[in-house]
């Protein structure tokens, strides 16, 4: 994992619903933990685009249900700032499943575009993404 060239705004919470870009066959994960993140006492942890995070399965094949699975968070609505001044935001929330702490994904398939931000935290997502915004 690398460092990162833009101010990332953290806009998902422990308990968010997030929809899943790959074809690993789970559908929605709901986040319950932001790996690498302190909060200060009582504060939920917030994860934003290339954020590590853990969660469960909470639909998808039924095989894939009610697991824990980790993954990095690829696109988020709220808008953040890039180092070049541009801000950008995506229409949704959306993650890719790992099947290591690696950064290998699970997935063949990405569908939609993928952060640069995110690519460059985790340069293995750059070989399957067809879109990098």
């Amino acid at each position: 994992m690398k460092a990162m060239s833009a101010k990332i705004t953290r806009s998902i919470p422990a308990g968010a619903n997030i929809d899943v870009c790959d074809n690993s066959g789970a559908k929605k994960v709901k986040v319950f933990n932001v790996r690498r993140y302190t909060t200060i006492k009582g504060g939920l942890p917030k994860g934003g685009v290339g954020d590590f995070v853990m969660g469960s399965v909470v639909s998808g094949r039924p095989d894939m249900r009610k697991k824990v699975v980790m993954g990095v968070i690829v696109r988020q609505k709220k808008e953040y700032k890039r180092a070049d001044g541009t801000r950008i935001k995506f229409e949704d929330n959306a993650m890719i499943v790992f099947k290591d702490e690696k950064g290998n994904p699970k997935g063949t398939l990405f569908k939609g575009p993928i952060a640069k931000e995110a690519v460059e935290r985790w340069p293995t997502l750059a070989k399957i993404a067809s879109m990098i915004v």
